[in-house]
């Protein structure tokens, strides 16, 4: 393709998200660092103030997903906000966020008896500014529901992280992105035995005007790493789920 043909694309992509509400990255906006998978947003930025919905199908997944999600809590909390992680059956070990760069006692926990009352108390976390990021175990919502949070998402720039584990159907909700995780195995490092850094295979099943791929990464020195350069195409029939 011409590069004056390539440019005119480029151009009219950029103009169309501004008409759907996605502006160019301010200066200060937080770097999440997940490298190439970041290629796959619009404006190639992980978009915050926005709901991201995380699926699980095993007890593994649940695990990987709780160590990727807590990568993306360091960045967000490093102006030293606290972010607030709402569940009805919560599983997660809190001094095992340490080792992703985050710090226990800079999240709150509010464990409830009954999902209803998680997305309420979510809802309402979500429009409190001062939060970095806002995390809900929550296995069942609809689009009604998730218009909600998004919407206050969207007021108060908040970020919002929903986990579902074994939801009995994934229906289209208004989030900005659907993402699946499971664990890889890790290496050892230097050829001395033991076990290696965290790794995962990402999978983005859904993002709202981008591109959806499969990418390997580890969490080494504090951050994302790429174990693969290279974006996957994702399953077909993870593709199918989705509609």
């Amino acid at each position: 393709m011409p590069a004056t043909k390539r440019e005119m694309i480029a151009q009219l992509q950029k103009e169309l998200l501004l008409l759907q509400g996605f502006k160019p990255p301010a200066a200060n906006a937080v770097q999440i660092g997940l490298g190439p998978v970041e290629t796959a947003f619009p404006n190639a930025v992980f978009p915050t103030g926005a709901i991201h919905e995380f699926i699980s199908d095993a007890a593994e997944g649940v695990a990987a997903t709780g160590g990727f999600v807590a990568g993306l809590l360091a960045p967000l909390m490093q102006q030293g906000n606290v972010c607030l992680w709402i569940s009805a059956s919560r599983t997660l070990f809190p001094p095992a966020l340490k080792a992703f760069g985050v710090s226990p006692d800079q999240v709150l926990f509010i464990d409830l008896a009954r999902e209803k009352d998680v997305l309420w108390v979510m809802e309402e976390a979500l429009k409190c500014e001062g939060l970095a990021a806002v995390v809900g175990e929550i296995k069942e919502i609809d689009l009604t529901a998730s218009r909600r949070l998004q919407l206050a998402a969207e007021q108060s720039r908040v970020t919002g992280l929903i986990l579902r584990y074994q939801p009995r159907r994934l229906s289209t909700i208004a989030c900005v992105a659907r993402w699946k995780i499971t664990p890889l195995a890790s290496e050892p490092g230097n050829g001395m035995p033991g076990v290696g850094f965290p790794r995962w295979q990402v999978a983005l099943l859904k993002v709202r005007n981008g591109q959806p791929g499969v990418w390997q990464l580890e969490w080494s020195a504090g951050r994302f790493l790429s174990v693969t350069p290279h974006r996957i195409a994702p399953p077909v029939a993870e593709i199918r789920k989705i509609g």
